[in-house]
């Protein structure tokens, strides 16, 4: 069986007192948290951190208290687990994806929206987790 390891966040920011989500539109056609497989010997944070930068251009700054991990077979012989964080975006700038044609568009949106734009019900139920964490850790 191979095993592979992917990380990323679900990513935040606060407007107005309002708190918004990034939901990544991709090209192959779903919508997506942040997140993209490990390289080399990167530790979880280390890379949450170079997709984060790789797939938004965004400076961030990640809270690794929340972990999720998320473990499924995308094809037959092969395990993989993705672990999110969450992470306060500090750019003000709109994210980018300067890196590869994998992103689409982004879209900043208030919990039931992203909620309801996510494709996949691991990135709902993922979703609901950060923002119970995040009111209770960044709303004050």
């Amino acid at each position: 069986m191979e095993k592979e390891k992917s990380c990323g966040a679900v990513i935040f920011k606060k407007e107005d007192g309002i708190i918004k989500y990034l939901i990544l539109h991709m090209g192959l056609g779903h919508n997506s948290l942040c997140k993209g497989h490990a390289e080399n010997n990167e530790s979880e944070k280390e890379t949450a951190y170079r997709e984060i930068k790789e797939e938004t251009s965004l400076d961030v700054k990640i809270d690794t208290n929340f972990r999720k991990v998320i473990t499924y077979s995308p094809k037959e012989n092969v395990i993989k687990d993705i672990t999110f964080f969450v992470a306060e975006a500090l750019s003000k700038n709109d994210p980018i994806d300067n890196h590869d044609d994998e992103v689409i568009s982004f879209e900043w949106l208030e919990i039931n929206k992203a909620i309801e734009r996510l494709t996949f019900e691991s990135d709902k139920d993922t979703l609901k987790e950060a923002n119970e964490y995040i009111i209770n850790n960044f709303s004050k």
